[in-house]
């Protein structure tokens, strides 16, 4: 993929998937009803993931990588949980696991010959859920949200037989249990042979009944529950994951059957043992999940943005199949880029029915030779889910017009240029084009920007035709149109009046939303924090901005060095500011809106609260890695460089050059054995 890519191509890709992923979040985590199939859906996510290790420099911050699930739907209380419920990474085939086994080791600086046991278990398709008991008692349940606030559900999963209310045995005061609440499938059968509403799979069924705002419709449906993980406790239950599922066992609650796994070619054995006898089971399955046995290692490994480094998910594989090519259509994006979809004659593909396939771009099309009328190859899992795998050329297949890519943007007839070095066509059109007119405002009020409930992509696009909304500032003049917002087809007073509501709220934001909401190319959700973090206001921000655009400055070179953020990605940023336009929407929005500055983490206590540290040289109690989470997890920013802004060097062997440009700009250098001294004064 390499060689099919260059940089630029590489940056506009992975901004279109962290946009269809995060619709397809939206669509399976807050209204139940997913649009593709899970293996279509991780097949995006590993996509994603391909294109982040060729190209580490462009992994956007709110790349889905970084990020779990979607924001608590409306019509149920708010649960902020205590300890984040993450979505595990995935892995899809031999090679994966063993790289995760390898990351690890690296990470914990475990030698070959060290052992490493993880526990497997099946992984049950249903609907995360987390209970909270204390003392004993059954408190509060929640779904998982975004990974940090969820649903209360408490009421509804009172009603599921399965979930104790009352714990056997000893417990410590706090205990938050994880699980999956779930349907068999012979109860799956017989709820949608009995109601005239039927839903599409057995994980369907489960998240639509949890999530009823009436409790007694979620009673008549058969659901169950299985308990494997814990968020917040009081005190540690266990030594190891095996002994904590016993533990859950003890306390009343039904658990999967974890096998204790000392190498690779166990967790791979019993990977193969349970795929083949995946369809006698009572329920649903789509993989295996391997975890780090000793729970103090899960706690010295942390997480990463969405995931934890402890766990994986080696998931099944996908099916072929082999369809007509009815037609290619071009998409528009935000940024202009034109993308072509394959439409195709709908094929199922393990159980899922597929017509719509990405194309990526121009020379995809043309190196696979694909034509309109071919019989074309759909694979379901790989890099793109679903994609053209390949052309099942027949004595016809030379007779058929060559796809001609259009040099017009479908949406605004305006040219579409292509520039040399580059695979993407884009149009030229800019705000004046419909599509990225309309998806820039959407981008706006998306759940990780403004988060605008009652202002969905259907109500943006139709108040962009109608002169409305231009751009993002006219939101927040939508109540001078007040009267014409009510006399609209389908706006009733309540529906327009939750609007206004939203609109107010949102007046006042954090800086992080703000700088995510405007679309700033390879800035997602965790660039936008960490620029929010480092210069701590908008403010301070912009004029930072103004005086890197000197790329031989100070300002630049801070920039920069912010860990995570590379010279492309600070070229997106200079290039945003650069745009007269951007600088008008941006001035604009000021009027109207409240930026806070930054508020950081509560690290009262931590000695590196808010300090900037650089780590040199190779640590030998702690990798690399490892030492940069438990910085960061005490409130420190991290830095690739030394400057005079820098705080703390900690030097390791053959530290080299950045410890010499320490001792000369009087930067605290402390060795290894200096630094855990430091970060211990935190417990």
């Amino acid at each position: 993929m390499s060689r099919e890519l260059t940089p630029l191509e590489a940056a506009f890709e992975l901004e279109d998937l962290a946009k269809k992923i995060a619709e397809h979040d939206r669509a399976y985590y807050q209204n139940d009803s997913p649009t593709i199939s899970d293996a279509e859906y991780d097949a995006l996510r590993r996509r994603n993931e391909t294109v982040e290790k060729l190209f580490p420099d462009l992994i956007r911050p709110n790349s889905p990588s970084r990020r779990v699930g979607a924001a608590p739907a409306v019509g149920f209380g708010k649960v902020r949980h205590a300890v984040p419920m993450l979505s595990l990474g995935n892995a899809f085939s031999d090679e994966d696991v063993a790289e995760f086994m390898v990351r690890v080791r690296r990470f914990l600086k475990l030698g070959e010959d060290d052992p490493l046991e993880v526990t497997a278990e099946p992984k049950i398709d249903g609907l995360s859920v987390s209970l909270r008991y204390e003392n004993g008692r059954f408190i509060r349940g929640a779904t998982r949200g975004d990974g940090s606030v969820g649903e209360d559900i408490t009421e509804n999963l009172k009603t599921i037989g399965d979930i104790p209310q009352t714990l056997k045995g000893e417990a410590p005061a706090v205990l938050e249990v994880r699980g999956e609440a779930y349907m068999g499938k012979d109860d799956f059968k017989k709820l949608n042979e009995s109601q005239e509403r039927t839903f599409a799979n057995p994980r369907n069924a489960a998240a639509g009944s949890l999530r009823q705002l009436d409790p007694t419709v979620t009673a008549k449906r058969p659901l169950r529950f299985i308990a494997y993980a814990h968020g917040e406790l009081s005190e540690p239950p266990a030594e190891t994951q095996y002994d904590f599922i016993q533990r859950l066992i003890a306390w009343g609650f039904p658990a999967n059957p974890a096998k204790v796994c000392s190498d690779l070619n166990d967790c791979l054995n019993y990977y193969r043992d349970t795929e083949e006898m995946r369809s006698r089971l009572a329920y649903d399955i789509d993989g295996i999940v391997y975890k780090v046995n000793r729970i103090d290692w899960q706690q010295r490994l942390g997480q990463a943005s969405r995931s934890p480094r402890w766990a994986i998910a080696h998931k099944f594989p996908a099916e072929k199949a082999t369809t007509v090519l009815n037609a290619i259509t071009v998409q528009v994006g935000r940024t202009g880029i034109m993308t072509p979809v394959a439409e195709l004659a709908p094929v199922t593909v393990g159980g899922v029915v597929v017509s719509r396939a990405t194309l990526h771009n121009e020379d995809y099309i043309r190196d696979k030779d694909i034509r309109v009328g071919d019989a074309v190859i759909i694979h379901r899992a790989g890099d793109v889910i679903p994609r053209v795998e390949a052309v099942v050329k027949d004595k016809d297949h030379e007779q058929r017009a060559v796809y001609q890519f259009p040099d017009k943007c479908p949406q605004c007839n305006s040219p579409a240029r292509r520039k040399e070095g580059e695979a993407a066509w884009r149009c030229t059109g800019g705000m004046a084009c419909p599509a990225q007119a309309v998806e820039r405002l959407r981008h706006f009020v998306s759940r990780g920007a403004f988060d605008l409930e009652g202002l969905g992509a259907k109500h943006i696009e139709a108040f962009w035709q109608d002169g409305l909304i231009k751009t993002p500032a006219d939101i927040f003049r939508l109540r001078q149109k007040e009267v014409e917002i009510r006399g609209r087809e389908g706006w009733g007073d309540k529906s327009a009046d939750n609007l206004f509501a939203a609109i107010e709220q949102r007046r006042v934001i954090s800086p992080e939303r703000f700088i995510y909401a405007l679309g700033i190319p390879q800035v997602g959700q965790a660039t936008a924090r960490l620029l929010a973090k480092h210069y701590g206001s908008l403010d301070n921000w912009q004029a930072a901005m103004d005086k890197a655009k000197d790329r031989a400055s100070e300002a630049f070179a801070d920039l920069i060095n912010i860990d995570g953020i590379g010279e492309s990605m600070a070229g997106d940023i200079l290039a945003f500011f650069g745009e007269p336009h951007n600088q008008e929407v941006l001035n604009d929005l000021k009027q109207l809106v409240s930026v806070d500055n930054f508020v950081a983490p509560d690290d009262t206590g931590s000695p590196i609260t808010g300090k900037t540290v650089v780590f040199t040289g190779s640590l030998e109690t702690m990798s690399r890695g490892e030492a940069k989470a438990r910085a960061e997890s005490l409130g420190a920013k991290v830095a690739g460089s030394v400057s005079k802004k820098t705080d703390f060097v900690v030097v390791g062997a053959d530290s080299g050059s950045k410890a010499e440009k320490a001792a000369e700009l009087g930067v605290t250098i402390l060795t290894e054995s200096e630094w855990l001294e430091l970060i211990d004064r935190s417990k």
